[in-house]
């Protein structure tokens, strides 16, 4: 079949980048239209945007022009790398005007109509867009992808839900790629640990409820389990670290958690999405593992890693996690939904 032509906003960003990347040869979408703020608007892409990421600008990028972010210009299905400053209102018009956007901002995430997709957690979440439709009136939809880190968290927590789930703590180590350009100034991070990241802590508390909760069609009933995270930022350029401790409604063998850790799969394993890794969790039998240097690109980026299982003097179980935040976490994560929604033909 023929691709689909998609735009970008907020191309010229770290997480902009991030998305042309991965859309670069992608085999259903091709990228047509790139989008970003005044003081990019009208110039070369190469102009406007130094290539930041490994490897060099995707063929035939650097001559395209940056356009505004006017809604109704540009093709139906856009993905949105805006910071959330800004995304809230642009997002807003343009799915107004009739496009599909697949949101990376915070903005929309937590509004009772919008799936917030993982689409190997809670796929059938896209069933809410009915509600949006009907209540909002758009001529488009918004359909979004959670915080980098909760991306993370909630993949290890899916599949330990049949375990009645009850309440995890989560430390985050996070990346400093996470932070945008520039991020964080050299003298600040080098040799050290920030132990605050403004707005992180609710985001994985909230989002995470969300995501495991179950979806009746009309409304999203958020999980009961209770979550509590501090989170870090630490000397590292790409993989965010989550060590984890959880409790459940019974007591668990370790065999079972990590028979479920192993059998996890999902709808994308299934269908063969293109960004769908064929190991969606990955557990690591070594005593050192996960570490962002060997383990954050597996899967293409888009696999995550769990390990060191180990009972919890104060809860049942404790294990870290680790996954790739402007892959996983960020663009991967939202290329994955769109294709997810091109299955289930939403972007017709």
């Amino acid at each position: 079949m023929s691709s689909i032509e998609v735009g970008v906003l907020g191309a010229t960003g770290m997480v902009g980048q991030q998305f042309l990347q991965q859309l670069a040869n992608h085999p259903w979408f091709r990228t047509s239209w790139l989008a970003a703020s005044e003081r990019s608007e009208g110039k070369r892409y190469d102009e406007a945007a130094p290539w930041r990421l490994a490897g060099p600008m995707p063929e035939g990028l650097a001559q395209q022009v940056v356009n505004p972010c006017t809604p109704g210009k540009g093709p139906k299905l856009v993905f949105s790398a805006l910071d959330a400053s800004v995304a809230g209102q642009i997002e807003q018009a343009f799915a107004e005007a009739g496009h599909i956007v697949v949101s990376n901002a915070r903005n929309f995430r937590l509004e009772d109509d919008v799936p917030l997709l993982v689409p190997e957690v809670n796929a059938d979440h896209l069933d809410i867009l009915k509600v949006q439709a009907a209540q909002r009136g758009w001529k488009g939809m918004i359909v979004t992808n959670p915080n980098c880190s909760t991306v993370m968290l909630t993949m290890a927590l899916a599949p330990l839900r049949q375990f009645g789930l009850r309440s995890c703590i989560v430390t985050t180590l996070q990346a400093v790629s996470g932070a945008g350009y520039p991020g964080v100034p050299s003298l600040d991070i080098l040799g050290n640990v920030i132990p605050f990241i403004g707005g992180e802590e609710e985001k994985i508390e909230r989002e995470t409820r969300k995501i495991l909760g179950a979806c009746g069609g009309q409304a999203i009933a958020w999980h009961p389990v209770v979550v509590s995270a501090s989170t870090t930022r630490v000397p590292v350029i790409d993989g965010h670290t989550e060590s984890v401790s959880v409790d459940f409604d019974r007591e668990v063998a370790d065999g079972e958690i990590l028979e479920a850790f192993r059998s996890f799969s999902g709808e994308p394993q299934r269908l063969g999405l293109p960004s769908a890794p064929d190991v969606p969790l990955l557990y690591l039998e070594q005593q050192n593992r996960p570490q962002p240097r060997l383990d954050a690109d597996r899967g293409r980026g888009m696999t995550v890693t769990v390990g060191r299982l180990r009972p919890c003097a104060l809860l049942q179980w404790k294990f870290f996690a680790l996954g790739h935040n402007t892959i996983r976490g960020a663009a991967g994560a939202a290329v994955l939904n769109a294709e997810l929604m091109r299955e289930r033909g939403l972007l017709s």
